[in-house]
């Protein structure tokens, strides 16, 4: 066996960088004060980057490697097409109705349920990409599908295209054409029109104005959607790392110079497309794509060595479960914010968060460092939970 896979034919890398996913996830949305979080945990206010910017599309990133690297094991016969797109229906629908779940939490109020999310975006972009992925697959003698990589890169072209195009030339009523701020932008004009501001991220804020936007509406789906795909890419390429260790480095290498390419592509683009998360920007997909391709065969290489591995761990474990981590960590986060105890003389009202914090304060002075150190309580919860499943084999799928 290939020491970079695990057992099942899993993929020990996919699986680290999607660990990384889920724990930079954890990590951003666990501090025990939102104000003493250190800066590269933030997202950035609006254009720019930060690395916490990077995590959503990483584990977009793994969501179409697994894709990529499924495509070869698809045959299509007599009964076998149906079943396939039931199945992209069903764990389509699954995740957009999770997501919906984990928006309801602490308290549900139908008035004011935000309807995009994490999840349906992850939804949402499976679908899109399965769809693209699969339909112009090339299928062999055996009925086995081969993944059309030119077909593929045509798609994320006119994603990418066609949406700078709509963010460029359409015109938003009251805002014009050409917007790439928080409340004339065309993505945000349309989220407020089709889902309306009640339902949509309560801190997307505009200063003066109020809720304008949703960092995972509809319309930026489809760029979001580029990292899937791009991510397949990866994976049809990343298939043939078996062959030799020569075969395998002229590959990685070839993988890695791609990756360095869109990172330069997507911050060349910056002046004339900001790079920007919550709009999904052309220049933020291709540069976020860089970045976790470039992540992946690094891994890769790393991880050829068995001690990298071990080391390792934790995170195998958290991508082994990823969609179980993240739930966890939705469902502690909207308890966090739950009152424990009211008035406190000269306090104020006690929540998990705060008493987190409050106890992390007694081990440092540091209110940014015992800030972090929640969240890596939450972190370290949360792989010690998942850890007997994945000691088990179970790996769970929706």
């Amino acid at each position: 066996m290939d020491s970079a896979k695990a057992g099942g034919g899993r993929i020990v890398a996919l699986d680290v960088l999607r660990g990384l996913a889920v724990a930079g996830m954890i990590l951003v949305t666990s501090p025990g004060a939102w104000a003493h979080a250190y800066a590269p945990l933030k997202h950035a206010a609006w254009q720019g980057w930060t690395l916490a910017d990077l995590v959503f599309p990483t584990f977009l990133f793994c969501v179409g490697v697994a894709i990529g690297l499924s495509v070869p094991r698809l045959r299509i016969g007599e009964g076998a097409s149906a079943a396939l797109w039931i199945k992209v229906a069903r764990r389509t629908a699954l995740l957009i109705l999770l997501g919906l779940v984990l928006n309801a939490l602490p308290r549900f109020d139908l008035a004011h349920l935000r309807i995009p999310g994490v999840l349906q975006r992850i939804g949402l972009c499976y679908a899109l990409a399965s769809a693209i992925c699969i339909l112009p697959a090339r299928a062999e003698a055996d009925g086995q599908l081969r993944l059309n990589v030119g077909g593929v890169v045509l798609a994320v072209v006119g994603l990418l295209v066609g949406y700078w195009a709509l963010l460029t030339f359409t015109p938003v009523p009251g805002f014009g054409v050409d917007r790439w701020d928080s409340q004339g932008a065309l993505p945000a004009f349309i989220d407020r029109a089709v889902f309306t501001i009640p339902h949509l991220w309560p801190w997307g804020t505009t200063e003066g104005v109020g809720v304008t936007y949703d960092p995972e509406g509809l319309l930026s789906t489809f760029p979001a959607t580029v990292n899937v795909l791009l991510g397949a890419v990866a994976a049809a390429f990343l298939a043939r790392t078996g062959d030799g260790r020569q075969g395998r480095g002229r590959v990685l290498a070839a993988l890695l110079a791609l990756g360095a390419a869109l990172i330069v592509a997507g911050l060349a683009l910056d002046p004339i497309v900001p790079v920007n998360k919550r709009l999904w920007t052309p220049s933020f997909a291709l540069f976020s794509s860089g970045a976790s391709l470039a992540a992946l065969v690094v891994l890769q290489v790393v991880l050829q060595a068995r001690a990298a591995q071990l080391a390792a761990w934790p995170l195998t474990v958290l991508g082994g479960n990823a969609i179980l981590a993240f739930v966890m960590s939705q469902v502690l986060g909207a308890c966090a914010g739950l009152t424990l105890q009211t008035h406190r003389a000269g306090l104020p009202d006690l929540t998990p968060q705060g008493f987190g914090f409050e106890t992390a304060q007694r081990l440092t002075a540091d209110p940014y460092l015992a800030s972090f150190l929640c969240a890596l309580a939450i972190l370290a919860l949360i792989i010690a939970v998942i850890a007997p499943l994945h000691r088990r084999g179970i790996h769970l799928r929706l």
